[in-house]
């Protein structure tokens, strides 16, 4: 891929359950902008998401046993070996691909480390974020600010890391919290760290499999308080070089 004067090798990774409207769409918008390689892991949906999926030009991996951090985990073993750029973006269509260069190019150009997208700071549409995801990346934000001197104000999944940087962070949650422990590790190691508006619009199909659903909301805030906790405990107390 290249982004003005610069270019990389970058591989996006999707996480995915029932989301065969969103999908094709949005692997298809990835590579028209010369993404190289879309990974979607499908977490076994009953619809035509991995059909739908491949179809649009995305590697498929199956992963059988449920949990978001173990489909990150999953896809980023499935990219390609000389890969040198990480990225990642829900599959419900919520995040528009034309961000893309604007999260990676300051991360391929190697101006920072591990580069996020804000919600918050960007567009959105009315409604297209929940009080609940506003109040956790506030919550995050302030937390990882106070304790590491990182600044945050979402935990958007939209976000692009170099590998050289990924694979010394140590990655280990499986759920939820994969988000938070990747922000938290990021700025524990003091990594470069910019954060770039983006847009938010309404998910293109499916049902959240968070917001709006008590079911699985307590359960998410119940990860996201225990992989906060435990990272504490895990990380070293020191503050992060922006």
């Amino acid at each position: 891929m290249r982004i003005g004067s610069a270019k990389g090798v970058v591989s996006f990774v999707i996480p995915c359950l029932n989301e065969e409207t969103a999908i094709g769409p949005l692997v298809e918008e990835l590579l028209a902008i010369d993404v190289d390689e879309v990974v979607v892991v499908d977490g076994g949906s009953a619809d035509r998401t991995v059909e739908n999926a491949r179809a649009a030009g995305a590697k498929v991996v199956i992963e059988t046993t449920r949990g978001y951090g173990r489909a990150c985990a999953a896809g980023i073993a499935a990219t390609r070996p000389d890969a040198s750029i990480l990225a990642f973006i829900d599959g419900d269509g919520s995040d528009s691909p034309a961000f893309a260069p604007d999260i990676i190019g300051p991360v391929m150009r190697a101006e920072t480390d591990f580069a996020i997208g804000s919600r918050l700071r960007g567009p959105r549409e009315p409604r297209s974020m929940s009080a609940q995801q506003i109040a956790a990346g506030w919550l995050a934000g302030r937390l990882i600010w106070l304790i590491y001197g990182a600044r945050f104000t979402d935990m958007a999944p939209y976000r692009a890391i170099t590998r050289t940087a990924f694979e010394t962070l140590g990655m280990q949650e499986m759920t939820y919290g994969w988000n938070l422990e990747m922000q938290m590790r990021v700025a524990s190691a003091r990594m470069r760290i910019l954060e770039i508006p983006v847009g938010c619009r309404h998910r293109r199909g499916g049902v959240s499999k968070v917001s709006g659903n008590l079911a699985a909301t307590v359960p998410a805030a119940v990860a996201l308080a225990r992989t906060f906790a435990r990272l504490l405990f895990v990380l070293r107390r020191s503050p992060a070089v922006r």
